[in-house]
């Protein structure tokens, strides 16, 4: 078992290397740079810089160095804990996400909450039920859940609580508490408007799990080793929790990697519909005004959550399964 988790901890080492390289790459695909995009900004103001004002720039900003060598400086400093200095923001890119990123992982972390407690039980209980109305219902809601898109739910409970409750359900913060240091009364504040967006973003993803777990309860409970349980006399709770879960939760495991990153990047549309303060709606926006910096780093950051995201979940069907510490002894 340390073999294999030495094993996957290299491979995730690796694989946060390339990820770097790919998403300081994959900011400058498009053509011309953040001086670029200032200056065509200027100029439907009315203002004018010459060549010698923007070559400045660009050397002021690092943009006239190769590649490798923009690379080499970044990811220097990043291992330091410094990834530069945001272009638009004038501030050091860790300044800039730093309450963002903090809120993004709390939405994040109670969408899963919300996507698991609410998939689990659904999940078995359709398939412990095959058939049966409760059954038809939640795989009716499953199909919905999958179907609506996730900003148009959240426009139509933004329009019932604005015309129906009279009350602006969006953000995270209470108008009087955005500005305020944090304390006990504004995390309380947070968690109160926490679970609306959360519940938005869990819809999809739990629709989608409990369609997989049900699929794989299904195939489970026909196996000849549940009817020998059932014949022994074991109560079908037993039954259904003792084996065909264990081994149903296998594929669920495996959705650990790329749940985390999909709720942070599939949040963005969300985020700006629900005008919540995550780092969503400021990657659309760095990736707009080619501020390599952060939006290399904010995709970076995303990248690196895939990856710890896939590690533990390595280490999460290591322990449901022993087949695959087996085999990769």
């Amino acid at each position: 078992m340390l073999g294999f988790i030495v094993r996957r901890l290299l491979l995730s080492l690796l694989t946060i290397f390339a990820v770097s390289v790919i998403s300081f790459a994959i900011i400058q695909l498009p053509p011309g740079d953040y001086v670029s995009t200032y200056v065509a900004q200027l100029l439907t103001s009315g203002e004018v810089i010459d060549e010698t004002e923007a070559a400045n720039l660009r050397a002021q900003f690092g943009l006239d160095a190769p590649f490798p060598v923009q690379y080499y400086k970044w990811v220097s400093q990043a291992i330091r804990g410094n990834f530069g200095t945001s272009m638009e923001y004038q501030r050091p890119v860790g300044d800039v996400i730093g309450d963002r990123l903090a809120l993004t992982a709390a939405l994040a972390f109670v969408s899963i909450i919300f996507t698991w407690c609410l998939a689990i039980p659904i999940g078995v209980y359709s398939a412990a039920k095959q058939y049966s109305v409760g059954d038809y219902v939640f795989t009716f809601i499953g199909f919905l859940g999958l179907a609506v898109p996730n900003f148009l739910l959240a426009l139509v409970l933004l329009y019932f609580g604005f015309v129906y409750l009279d009350a602006n359900i969006g953000g995270l913060f209470s108008p009087e508490m955005v500005d305020k240091p944090y304390s006990i009364a504004k995390i309380w504040d947070l968690l109160t408007h926490l679970w609306l967006p959360s519940l938005i973003l869990a819809v999809a993803g739990t629709a989608q799990l409990i369609r997989v777990l049900r699929a794989n309860m299904l195939d489970e409970l026909r196996k000849p080793y549940v009817v020998t349980a059932r014949a022994k006399g074991l109560s079908e709770w037993r039954v259904i929790t003792k084996y065909p879960l264990r081994v149903a939760m296998n594929p669920l495991m495996s959705t650990v990697g790329y749940l985390l990153p999909l709720l942070v990047s599939g949040s963005i549309i969300v985020s700006i519909v629900m005008s919540l303060p995550t780092v969503g709606p400021m990657l659309l926006r760095s990736l707009l005004a080619q501020d390599m910096f952060l939006a290399g780093t904010i995709i970076m950051l995303i990248g690196i959550m895939t990856v710890i995201g896939t590690f533990f979940s390595d280490l999460l069907l290591a322990w449901i399964d022993p087949r695959i510490r087996v085999e990769n002894s």
